[in-house]
């Protein structure tokens, strides 16, 4: 089962192919997505790595978490699931 990782306070030049290699040395990673600005296109300093197993998974957060990147102190533990908040548009409220 695949375990999806936060990565944050990256330096803002971080691309998805550094975080990869960075991640792969402690197994196989699935996907990585550097998240940016909807309206810039710029990075937001944080990323999300999903690996395909929990003891590669533990081994990258426990390796990484606090290791300097670019001058500056990743923070890296495991993500958690956002709450569904139920909102959105449902129609005419009359």
């Amino acid at each position: 089962m695949s375990k999806k990782i936060y990565v944050g306070n990256l330096p803002f030049s971080t691309t998805d192919g550094e975080l990869r290699r960075l991640f792969e040395a402690h197994g196989t990673v699935e996907s990585v997505n550097v998240i940016t600005d909807r309206e810039t296109g710029r990075p937001r300093g944080f990323a999300f790595v999903e690996m395909s197993d929990a003891s590669g998974a533990a081994a990258a957060i426990e390796v990484l978490n606090g290791r300097e990147v670019g001058g500056r102190a990743l923070r890296v533990n495991e993500a958690e699931d956002r709450p569904r908040s139920g909102g959105g548009f449902r129609g005419d409220r009359r």
